[in-house]
Order: structure tokens, then sequence, then C-alpha cells
């Protein structure tokens, strides 16, 4: 399971989707030679969905693919991958402003694709060179120059399932046992790194003017909303282009906040034992992961709603409730609130980020009262871990139209 950790636990600086974008830019710039007359940015579905809305750092708020592409191209820095335009001096902020006004970033939609999918293209006079990233956003599949091959990956890329350690050993009982006495120490400093990285960022969407507030609205005197607040004040700051580092979780900054700040706001109020957060945030942590697998990491159904069952599970952990407890509270939110559409990155992720959190509080309240939803109720199956399957086939399967739509719907703004 420390594998899986290690995989899944990565530093961005802004939103994963464009970030990847920025990435294999900034990549481009490393190997082509001569000036750049054109950037061909050829992307699937979710990855265009997923750009469309959100502000860029360091690029005074700008949206979308072109701004992406540009800061990476411009200003990136290709050895902090997801973190590639995270310290942009004025001066390069300046030249990115300035190349957006030119017209050489073409974007390609290519339905054909996984659903996580990016190819860059950069051509100068006489170069040409091609980056391609394929079902994880730091997965560099291939990179190309004129006819020469100068990297391709070794590994069989032709599912996310042959990229990235086998997930079939999850379930809710083994990640408890793991948790609660596994040897943790390989991810210890990731988990340090969350603790740290996210609960700035929280800190700076409450107290600085980001999005559209939501964290400071819900701010109040009640320890549990205050919880919620935090983690949606995060995404507030991260949604409108805050540079500040966020450690993720299955490829999103925003699960990767909604399922750690309640759980590090909860052990500072209530003066927990370090020790003990720690491993709470690893039992979120896969529990998060192990909600998502049956999903994928880009899709119709919003990844906050697997988030805010987490980190419930992982107060209830530092709680020390029983594993029946924890079983019944994730099986109660996500009965409650699946069907959350994934619009795409922007400010509005902060308020379903905290739908979610309410949802995931109900149910654990439920759960402590010894009352969960029954095998006859909806999606609702014998136990927790078939519950969850249920989930994976709705949102998999069930919301493939759904997210062919919600792209149409977004792109008629354009």
């Amino acid at each position: 399971m420390n594998e899986i950790l290690k995989e899944e636990l990565i530093l961005a600086a802004g939103c994963t989707e464009p970030l990847a974008i920025a990435y294999a830019s900034s990549i481009i710039r490393d190997h082509l030679e001569g000036k750049l007359k054109k950037l061909n940015i050829i992307c699937s579905p979710n990855i265009v969905k997923n750009v469309n809305s959100v502000k860029i750092p360091n690029t005074n708020g700008k949206r979308g693919i072109k701004a992406a592409a540009v800061a990476g191209y411009v200003a990136g820095n290709s050895k902090l991958k997801l973190e590639a335009i995270k310290n942009v001096e004025k001066e390069k902020i300046d030249e990115i402003i300035k190349e957006l006004d030119k017209d050489y970033v073409n974007v390609i939609l290519d339905k054909e694709k996984p659903k996580l999918y990016i190819k860059v293209q950069g051509l100068s006079e006489n170069d040409k060179v091609t980056v391609e990233i394929m079902h994880t956003h730091t997965n560099i599949t291939k990179i190309k120059k004129n006819d020469e091959i100068i990297f391709q990956n070794k590994n069989d890329n032709t599912s996310l399932n042959t990229v990235l350690a086998d997930r079939s050993i999850l379930n809710v009982k083994d990640i408890y046992d793991f948790a609660l006495k596994g040897n943790i120490d390989e991810v210890r400093d990731l988990i340090e790194k969350q603790i740290e990285c996210n609960y700035n960022i929280a800190k700076e969407g409450m107290e600085n003017d980001w999005g559209s507030n939501v964290g400071e609205t819900l701010l109040g005197d009640d320890l549990y909303l205050n919880l919620i607040a935090y983690a949606s004040a995060g995404s507030d700051a991260r949604m409108s282009g805050c540079n500040m580092p966020v450690m993720t979780n299955s490829g999103s900054g925003n699960q990767g906040m909604t399922l750690s700040v309640p759980i590090i706001h909860y052990a500072k109020e209530k003066n927990i034992n370090h020790e003990e957060l720690v491993r709470a945030l690893v039992f979120a942590n896969l529990i998060n992961v192990y909600l998502k697998t049956g999903i994928g990491r880009l899709s119709a159904y919003c990844g906050a709603v697997c988030a805010g069952k987490s980190a419930w599970a992982g107060i209830a952990f530092i709680n020390k409730d029983s594993l029946e407890v924890i079983s019944d509270l994730i099986t109660n939110g996500i009965a409650t609130d699946s069907g959350i559409i994934c619009d795409g990155a922007k400010e509005s992720c902060a308020s379903k980020i905290a739908t979610s959190l309410f949802s995931g509080y109900l149910g654990y309240k439920m759960a402590k009262k010894k009352r969960v939803f029954p095998n006859e109720c909806g999606i609702v199956k014998e136990n927790t871990d078939e519950t969850i399957k249920a989930v994976w086939e709705v949102a998999s399967t069930g919301m493939k139209k759904t997210d062919e739509i919600i792209l149409d719907v977004m792109l008629e703004k354009k």
C-alpha cells in the first residue's frame, strides 16, 4: 500500500490538468531549436473539460488550454513536473501575457484517445518536437524530435492499470488494518508534506480574496462547519490561480485537499497526537484511492464526492470509531450525493467540496447512531465494498453520455 501512496501523493502547483499541459510544453522548449512557430495541443475530451474554465497560475488570471501551454513553454521548468510554472518571475509573466495575444496555439479535441491524454507538438522553422502524456498526469509515454524518438516509456501503456500498482488489493478492512499498524515510514515524508502544503493553501484561501470565497462564507463558531470551510477555502485559492503547491490524490489537488484539510484542522483543534494524525491521513488517502479506482481519474463524476467521505473516515479513525462505523459512514455518504457532476475545474469546485463534506458529516452522524441505508435502498448493496463497486458502475459506465453532454454545453459558450 505504500507503493500506491507514493504513486498518488504528488505535489502540484495549480490544477493538475493544465499543469500537465504546461509540463509537456516545458519539455518541448527543452528540445525545440529555433523560434517557435506553432503549438498544437491534442487532448482528450476530459482534459479539455477540466482545463477549459480554470485559472492558470502566473498568467494574471487567464484561463484554459492556451494559457497553460504558453505559460509552460515560456516559463516552465520541466524538472518540476506539476510544479512547472510555480516560480515565474514578473518579466516572464509579462512575456506570457504578450505571447497569449499571438495566434500560434492550436487546440485539437480527439475523442478516440484515453480519458487522460495530452499530446503537445512544437514546431519551429526546421524542427518538430512531440511530447505525449497518457493515463496519469506525469506519465510521459513518448518524446519525439523530428523522426527520432528520444524517449519512450518502456511500460505497456494500453491502460491505466498497466501504469499503476495493483489496486485490487484495496478494501476498507485491509486499508484500516494497514493504517492502524502497518509500517508507514516509506510515506511519512509525503504525509508531512501534505499536512504542510494543503493546510497552508487552505489558510491562504481563508485569509485572502480568492474565487467566490466559499470557505470564508462558511466560517463560524462550529468546529465541524469550520473543517468544511477550510477545505473549501483551499479550493477557492487553487481554482483561482494560486501557485501554492498542493499534495494531490488520484491525480487531483482538490481531492487531496478535501480529504486532508478537515483531518488536519480537526487534529489541530483537538490537540491530537501527531502520529495519530499521520496514520489517519494514510487511511483517508488510501480510502480515497479505493473509492476512485473503478471510476477513473477523469469522468463526469465529481471526485470531491469520494474525498468528502474519505475525510470523515479519517476523522472517525482519529476518534477510534469502529470499522463498522467507518464503513457505514462511507455507505451513507456515497448513497446520498453520488451523481454530482464534474463540469471541469473552476471556482464552483469549492462549493461542491462543501456539499460533499456536508454529506459525509451526515453519514458519520448517522453511523454513530447505528443508522445505515439498507441493501434495499437504491444503489446500496449488502456491504460497503459492494456499494463502492456499484458506484463505480454508475460513474464509469452510466455517466459516459453525461460526460459528453457536459463538454458540449461548456463549449457552446465559446
